[in-house]
């Protein structure tokens, strides 16, 4: 395990809804990412291919049997990743020849089997040997998004080994969600990548919290979305017209020490790729005053078992 490591964190709007020009918009930031020197790279929540964040400002969506709702959901199915299709194995090939840990958020479907038609909101991590280290559905889409999204399952909820330490991360709410968070923390995760539409303040809070909880270095990955990113199906309220480049998100990523304390302070309304180099040991150091995971823990007085099987 290396000590010190360069963080990637990517702020840049997807193709909304387009897988192809979105893989190339891929390719173009993992080889930004590398040239700035970053080993590891992280894309926000659902970033491929985009947040469904009109779920959040458009009105009469959740209207029964509402055919334009209906049709962005079959458009979202259909620029959604399969695990095992062709998209996600070439990320891993890019992950493999640039020597880059790739964290992502997506929007993934089923095809075939169980869950045939389902869409979870995911998150995946390839190693830099380009393997699909872990791949988690986020366990309770929060609140709305569950018109689109199914439940996921305890199957990913882990760090795993890399060559920069161990690697794990969770979805939005999925931060305020206790016994998550402690089975994350006894996996041991040197750096959690915390994936979220736009890190606002009450975000900002959680993934300092879990920094300093977890005695970890917390990654708040926030993201790019504009007006004209939501699907024309839909009507768009009036104050929201005419103003195509407005920001509905509008980033707030970040980087937090085991400390508590930022590394790299939120960016807001900017696009690119910002990176930050961050020292491992540090999680050591702050484990002398608190260690959720050991001489903090009472395993004498509490036990957690955890599911981890695929649903």
């Amino acid at each position: 395990m290396k000590q010190k490591v360069n963080i990637g964190v990517v702020q840049s709007a997807p193709v909304y809804l387009n897988v192809e020009q979105s893989m190339e918009r891929v390719e173009a930031l993992l080889k930004e990412a590398s040239a700035k020197g970053a080993q590891l790279v992280s894309f926000g929540e659902t970033w491929f291919t985009g947040y469904p964040a009109w779920i959040d400002y458009c009105d009469e969506y959740a209207k029964w049997d509402f055919k334009p709702t209906k049709e962005v959901f079959a458009k979202t199915y259909a620029n959604s990743l399969d695990i095992n299709g062709p998209e996600v194995a070439q990320i891993g090939k890019w992950a493999k020849e640039l020597g880059l840990v790739i964290v992502m958020g997506i929007n993934e479907k089923v095809t075939s089997g169980p869950g045939n038609g389902t869409i979870y909101n995911s998150l995946l991590t390839w190693n830099e040997k380009g393997v699909l280290a872990n791949h988690h559905r986020k366990l309770m889409p929060t609140h709305t998004e569950r018109l689109l999204y199914g439940q996921g399952d305890g199957a990913g909820l882990k760090a795993v080994d890399t060559a920069i330490g161990r690697v794990g991360g969770l979805i939005c709410w999925e931060h305020w969600m206790p016994l998550t968070r402690q089975s994350m923390h006894n996996s041991g995760e040197h750096i959690h990548i915390a994936v979220w539409p736009k890190v606002h303040e009450m975000l900002q809070i959680a993934t300092r919290s879990y920094a300093f909880e977890g005695r970890c270095f917390a990654v708040g990955v926030g993201q790019i979305m504009r007006v004209k990113d939501i699907p024309s199906e839909l009507v768009l309220p009036d104050d929201l017209k005419d103003k195509p480049e407005h920001m509905l998100l509008n980033g707030g990523s970040c980087i937090v020490g085991p400390d508590g304390h930022y590394v790299m302070e939120p960016v807001w309304d900017q696009e690119g790729v910002f990176t930050a180099e961050v020292d491992l040991n540090r999680c050591y150091e702050e484990k002398m005053a608190l260690d959720v995971t050991g001489h903090y823990q009472r395993n004498d007085v509490f036990q957690l078992e955890v599911n981890h099987k695929r649903s």
